[in-house]
């Protein structure tokens, strides 16, 4: 992808999954990436094999977000791209219901306030190298009932929403930052292969009858991969993207066609 080489990225939730995926097609376009996950051991392993640095960072506590930034500043120079990708699941069978507020506390502090001070701490970082990018990953769950997931579903849509003001206040300011979205459909990770054991468990079917559910909601046929969002990612962290702002680009095969 071009303009992504030389620049600096800092991928979030980056040791395994989508956000690894995205992480190694930067580095692949020529970018340098940092990445960070609560996942220390699994972390330092992922980078260095891929060469790229590692930072242990819960994205959810407001006073590490400075220090990240400021450790990526001073290794690599600059800030240019942050993808927030950073987030959690939660109970497969939280109903609006049944649902606890310490789990809708939890799922909220994770995948809507992590990408809240990640860009709020990412703005003058990237201000400061000249512009960039910001890349939130939301979900197709922003645009669809979620009710066995509703805090995980409400969170990925007030991600959408933010994505959209984070974008306007970057727009009206001139600050040459743009930032857009990710609408991930069914992508083949570890957390959705966990997801799918407790659905599972819980209706008293095979993994693989749900996973083949799964696969037949899909027009494509077949499940997403993490790549495909990793390259969609690419893209919108990109020069070619140089337009693009408070945009939502959906990558599901097709679910949420319309």
């Amino acid at each position: 992808m071009q303009g992504l080489n030389n620049k600096v990225a800092l991928v979030t939730g980056g040791a395994s999954g989508i956000g690894k995926a995205i992480a190694m097609r930067l580095m692949a376009d020529g970018a340098r990436v940092f990445i960070s996950d609560t996942q220390g051991e699994l972390g330092r392993s992922v980078a260095a094999a891929a060469g790229c640095q590692f930072l242990e960072q819960d994205v959810s506590d407001e006073k590490q977000w400075p220090q990240i930034i400021g450790q990526v500043e001073q290794s690599g120079g600059q800030l240019n791209i942050l993808v927030n990708n950073a987030g959690i699941l939660g109970p497969t069978d939280s109903n609006p219901e049944n649902t606890q507020l310490s789990v809708w506390r939890k799922i909220f502090a994770v995948n809507v306030e992590g990408v809240f001070l990640g860009c709020r701490t990412a703005i003058p970082a990237l201000r400061r190298a000249g512009g960039g990018a910001i890349v939130n990953i939301a979900s197709i769950t922003a645009q669809m009932p979620t009710s066995s997931i509703v805090a995980y579903g409400a969170g990925k849509a007030a991600v959408r929403q933010l994505t959209q003001s984070v974008a306007e206040y970057c727009a009206r300011e001139k600050l040459n930052i743009r930032c857009n979205c990710v609408h991930p459909g069914f992508v083949r990770t570890p957390a959705l292969e966990k997801g799918y054991v407790d659905i599972a468990k819980q209706i008293g079917r095979s993994v693989e009858d749900v996973l083949e559910a799964g696969r037949a909601r899909i027009p494509l046929g077949d499940y997403t991969l993490a790549e495909d969002i990793a390259a969609a990612v690419a893209y919108l962290a990109s020069a070619e993207a140089r337009h693009v702002t408070g945009a939502k680009l959906i990558v599901d095969g097709g679910i949420l066609m319309d």
